[in-house]
């Protein structure tokens, strides 16, 4: 099917297959931007400590080195086992902390999906042909085109930054060796600032772009909307879900409609039916509402809220809701049991300061 033939929203349906396959969209610059800002905060905060560390190696290291004139091995692996304790030391929370944004940068854009599909080997993949396809491809272009980007950007900040300091880099050879050293930092330092604020613009489009070329991917055509629409509807588990939605949105509406009765027949508690009768509109009383039990107790409670006169009659109510249906008129042998209660009601509402709820037997 030619893709320019898919020009429908993918359904929730296909967004969840696409999910078990493991196709989701997914910007990698937005992870590699969380994990520069994470190492240059975390240094920047974990670097009185490193610093702290480094000195005191450094310095225990040339007062050994000052008091012999070549040292034994076992000192030089006491040496080296210390380094490389104090690189750890250095390094490892810097890591942890990055790596711990990435896999939540990560999981914020996925949610945490983990698709054996998507990793599994698949034939297709070694085709030469879709391969080179794959090469030419849109989505690989704008990759190309973002990592030169990245790279002219990175080289435009460094080029910038070193042409304007450069006679002050010169000159660190003849300061202090600390003061030179603070002075480099500072400058990677502000190097990095620069290159990470220019990288997350980069991320943010790339985000964008991300999301309308995964939308567009998954795009299906009218064909394959009737398809899934037919697979659905003859689907046991989504007729049964259809069928609650549809009986709940009914309820809903019946429950709003029970305000509007004139009277509600009741079997004290088991059955209730509230009806409607204009006389310039309407030929025979009208059913609103009917419910048995908890629905029944349900449809009392609102019209005794909204004033609508409660009446109770076994037998009659009962009968009227076995016999009705929503909306529809009742059945003309209960036309005049009916009349008595309206007669009955529209005499109650003329007196003033009457129950709301009265009693025929």
């Amino acid at each position: 099917m030619a893709a320019d033939s898919k020009t429908e929203k993918a359904t929730p349906k296909k967004r969840r297959d696409e999910r078990k396959e493991g196709h989701i969209f997914f910007s990698k610059d937005i992870v590699s931007v969380v994990f520069i800002f994470g190492a240059f905060y975390s240094l920047k905060l974990l670097l009185p400590g490193m610093y702290q560390s480094t000195g005191s190696f450094m310095v225990h290291f040339v007062e050994m080195s000052g008091t012999q004139e070549s040292l034994p091995s076992g000192m030089l692996q006491s040496i080296a086992g210390e380094f490389a304790k104090t690189c750890v030391s250095c390094l490892l929370p810097i890591l942890l902390i990055c790596m711990g944004l990435s896999i939540v940068a990560t999981g914020a854009q996925t949610r945490f999906l983990f698709s054996r599909k998507s990793v599994a080997p698949k034939l297709s993949r070694l085709n030469p042909i879709k391969g080179i396809k794959n090469l030419f491809s849109l989505r690989n272009l704008v990759e190309l085109l973002k990592s030169m980007l990245k790279i002219a950007i990175l080289l435009y900040i460094m080029y910038g930054m070193l042409k304007d300091d450069f006679i002050a880099v010169v000159r660190t050879m003849d300061m202090d060796i600390r003061l030179s050293a603070v002075y480099m930092l500072n400058l990677i330092m502000d190097m990095i600032i620069d290159i990470s604020l220019v990288f997350a613009v980069i991320a943010f489009f790339d985000y964008l772009y991300q999301r309308w070329e995964y939308e567009r991917s998954i795009k299906m055509s009218k064909q394959e909307l009737k398809e899934e629409y037919k697979q659905l509807e003859g689907n046991p588990e989504i007729k049964g879900k259809i069928k609650d939605i549809q009986r709940q949105r009914a309820r809903s509406r019946m429950m709003q409609a029970v305000p509007q009765a004139d009277v509600i027949i009741k079997n004290p508690t088991h059955f209730a039916v509230a009806l409607k009768y204009k006389i310039d509109q309407d030929n025979a009383p009208l059913v609103l509402a009917k419910g048995q039990d908890h629905l029944a107790l349900r449809i009392i409670e609102i019209g005794e809220a909204h004033g609508v006169t409660v009446v109770e009659n076994k037998p009659l109510a009962r009968s009227l809701y076995a016999s009705t249906e929503i909306n529809q008129e009742i059945p003309s042998e209960y036309y005049g049991a009916v009349a008595e209660i309206l007669v009955y009601v529209y005499k109650l509402n003329k007196k003033d300061g009457a129950s709301n709820e009265k009693t025929i037997k």
